[in-house]
């Protein structure tokens, strides 16, 4: 049940625009955030933010959408398409939730390699504007 509850939260959050205030009240204090170009888990809702807003501003363009959705439990995975630069970026999001709703982890895959490297082009550009 906790999906259902974090999942419906998640689209609200999203069809919002991924505003970092709207981001921190649905993440946990001590989640991880699995990027498909980064090796290491980035931890703490901070950066978990950060890392979800800047997707939400590179990859969440007009042509951005889910296109089917999976839940088992806390677990949630949604497939999603857009495109990036004349790109086309099929990926998904693996979420996991706590008994609140709150997300815990948040795991993101892309293909195909041509996409992979566009979003890490453009991730990498969104956040260090972020930071500056």
């Amino acid at each position: 049940m906790s999906a259902k509850i974090g999942l419906k939260r998640w689209h609200e959050v999203i069809d919002a625009g991924s505003q970092p205030e709207d981001l921190a009240a649905i993440i946990r204090e001590d989640a991880r955030f699995h990027s498909p170009v980064v090796h290491t888990p980035q931890e703490g809702r901070d950066l978990v933010v950060g890392y979800l807003s800047a997707a939400g501003k590179t990859l969440g363009n007009d042509s951005f959408t889910y296109v089917r959705e999976l839940v088992d439990g806390p677990h949630a995975m949604l497939e999603f398409t857009t495109e990036m630069g004349g790109i086309h970026v099929n990926g998904i999001d693996l979420i996991e939730f706590d008994d609140a709703g709150m997300i815990v982890d948040f795991k993101v895959m892309v293909r195909p390699l041509k996409a992979v490297n566009k979003v890490w082009e453009e991730m990498a550009a969104m956040l260090q504007k972020q930071a500056s």
